[in-house]
């Protein structure tokens, strides 16, 4: 499913006035840990921290949760340039790295980010109808597993169908090649297990906006698993999954992606009012 990005920059979207107005505020390294939650090492005191970029305003603002990448081994929380001054609350969460954790650890990390969202974010005057869960590489698979994987969320009493849409740049949909690592496994080895988005395609999760490199620039067959995690998800029924291919650019596809998903969750944002 071959797109050239080209055009897109011709439609970059207009912001909207009310944004152009807002005063913006940040809000960092606030924990998203449960207070319930016991044997908290200082490790994952310093990790499970996240930071909101919010319009100072009364109205009700969608939410944008962003996963950096890395690996799940490198990165730290970020707030991309990008995304800012939207209209938007901007979610960056970071999370816990291998080798101080196991790679799984960083994707109940991931869940209980987004659920201290569904929780809190209406202290920011977030919508909580249009929460969008997105990241790049490892964030992207961070946000696939996170919200694909039901049971994650539901552990903290949050509906994963409540996600009002889920846009990975070019995350994996086979298991991570970090954790096939820790198993000795190589990275050219394709896995689907518990550890793999595509292990839980099924007709009625959220809207996704899949977004990759060029199939010839991107890592490790990138494009081509998440064009099987497409069709897949098809075949189950899914009626509202698009895949988008950057031609020209490979993993490195961040920049040019962001606008796709600002025009994500700009339209789908629509469709909910």
């Amino acid at each position: 499913m071959k797109k050239t990005i080209t055009y897109f920059f011709a439609l970059i979207l207009p912001l909207w006035i009310s944004a152009q107005s807002f005063e913006y505020k940040r809000s960092n390294a606030i924990s998203y840990l449960d207070s319930t939650v016991e044997n908290v090492s200082e490790y994952q005191k310093k990790m499970s921290l996240l930071d909101v970029y919010y319009p100072n305003t009364t109205e009700k603002v969608p939410v944008i949760v962003w996963f950096h990448g890395g690996g799940l081994t490198g990165g730290a929380r970020e707030i991309p340039e990008a995304l800012k001054n939207k209209g938007y609350i901007i979610v960056g969460v970071g999370y816990q790295l291998a080798p101080n954790v196991k790679a799984e650890v960083c994707i109940t990390d991931a869940a209980a980010a987004i659920a201290w969202v569904f929780k809190n974010i209406k202290a920011y005057n977030g919508d909580l109808n249009s929460i969008f869960i997105s990241g790049h590489s490892a964030g992207g698979y961070l946000a696939l597993m996170t919200v694909m994987n039901q049971e994650l969320l539901k552990k903290h009493n949050i509906d994963s169908n409540k996600v009002a849409g889920l846009v990975p740049f070019s995350g994996h949909t086979i298991t991570h090649f970090t954790i096939r690592s820790e198993r000795g496994i190589a990275g050219e080895q394709a896995i689907v297990d518990a550890y793999a988005p595509l292990y839980y395609v099924r007709k009625d999760a959220p809207p996704t906006l899949l977004i990759t490199g060029d199939r010839e620039l991107e890592m490790l067959g990138r494009y081509e698993e998440n064009a099987y995690f497409y069709r897949m998800m098809k075949v189950t029924g899914h009626e509202d999954i698009r895949l988008y291919e950057m031609d020209g650019y490979g993993h490195n596809m961040a920049d040019p992606a962001y606008p796709l998903l600002l025009n994500f969750v700009r339209n789908k944002t629509k469709t909910r009012d």
